[in-house]
């Protein structure tokens, strides 16, 4: 079952039908609507839209990215991720606004990959997701900085009902150091014990030797309920299953929001590996969301697209990975790419 594309597209035609048009700070344009909330079962398969073909490395380079806590994009060029090229370069020629010798967007790439004190100055972007998510500055006298994702997962394993599973990157002290204010600017987790079917369930989608039970939902008495417990134990099968809802301030619905409904996804899923639960629900919170004036053409192009059967994904070494390598994606079939200019 595909609902996420059928969501996404409701949401295109929603732009277009109800969309008020505004200024922003590229001078594009766009039709914006205020509000917005998508929500994805990830029992459904992962949610990598079909009706356009995602650039999957460049999602997951950045995501390993963030979750470094770096904030220069010399690792990003290194590994073939180029969306935030952009805004560096833009940084880079206000600094030099009548250098008639500064370099093109190409050659500023090239500079930042292969000379360390020119991507030490101009590659970085201050403060931003990586800084917060990894090195929030601690008000201690120390100086020391707070690691947000390392306290999440030692809350999830040690708290799990807790509500405050949750991970912040608007840190108004830093915003005006930030190449950009973060668009998707926190997200939370939630977490609730799955039920002896799910588990079964869960257990019977790994193993050849399935436990059957048909009526799993009466009384089975206690003898065979603690032998599939013990199986279940045994199997390593999760007790518990995790949802994230993110929020975002800005949106751009036609580049960008693909891109996030995946890395957060992908996210969720590297932290329930970490962890040791089950993927449930990716719940969006969308505010301003808008069309860019110059993607009205390519909303309406993906909008009469038939969706594809969702992907799956696993990845390897929990939410700490290291390698693009080290995440799978399987069985993606997707409509082509339509290409759309991206605004700075």
């Amino acid at each position: 079952m595909n609902s996420i594309d059928t969501q996404y597209q409701i949401l295109l035609q929603s732009i277009l039908d109800y969309g008020i048009e505004k200024s922003d700070r590229t001078g594009t344009g766009t039709k914006s609507i205020f509000g917005y909330t998508i929500r994805h079962r990830m029992s459904e398969g992962f949610p990598l839209l079909t009706t356009k073909k995602m650039p999957w490395k460049t999602i997951v380079t950045e995501l390993l990215w963030f979750l470094k806590g770096d904030t220069n994009i010399k690792y990003l060029l290194d590994n073939g991720c180029n969306i935030w090229t952009g805004d560096a370069y833009k940084s880079y020629r206000e600094a030099r606004p009548n250098d008639r010798d500064a370099y093109t967007i190409e050659e500023f790439a090239e500079q930042i990959k292969t000379n360390p004190n020119f991507a030490a100055r101009y590659g970085e972007l201050g403060p931003i997701y990586g800084a917060q998510w990894r090195k929030w500055p601690s008000t201690d006298l120390a100086g020391g900085s707070i690691d947000q994702i390392k306290s999440l997962i030692h809350n999830l394993k040690h708290n799990p009902d807790s509500r405050r599973l949750m991970v912040s990157a608007w840190n108004v002290d830093a915003l005006e150091d930030m190449v950009l204010p973060p668009c998707h600017y926190g997200f939370q987790v939630y977490t609730r014990e799955l039920s002896r079917v799910e588990r079964v369930e869960n257990y019977n989608s790994k193993f050849e030797n399935k436990i059957d039970v048909p009526f799993m939902k009466v009384n089975l008495g206690d003898a065979i309920e603690n032998t599939i417990d013990t199986a279940l134990t045994q199997a390593n099968i999760p007790t518990r299953a995790i949802s994230l809802m993110w929020n975002q301030r800005s949106v751009d619905a036609f580049l960008g929001l693909p891109f996030n409904i995946a890395s957060y996804a992908l996210l969720l899923t590297m932290i329930a590996d970490e962890v040791n639960m089950i993927p449930d629900q990716l719940i969006g919170n969308l505010g301003d969301t808008h069309l860019y004036l110059n993607h009205i053409e390519q909303a309406q192009e993906q909008i009469t697209r038939t969706p594809y059967p969702l992907p799956t994904v696993q990845v390897r070494d929990g939410i700490f990975c290291s390698s693009v390598n080290d995440i799978i994606l399987e069985n993606y079939v997707c409509h082509p790419t339509i290409k759309a200019p991206l605004s700075n």
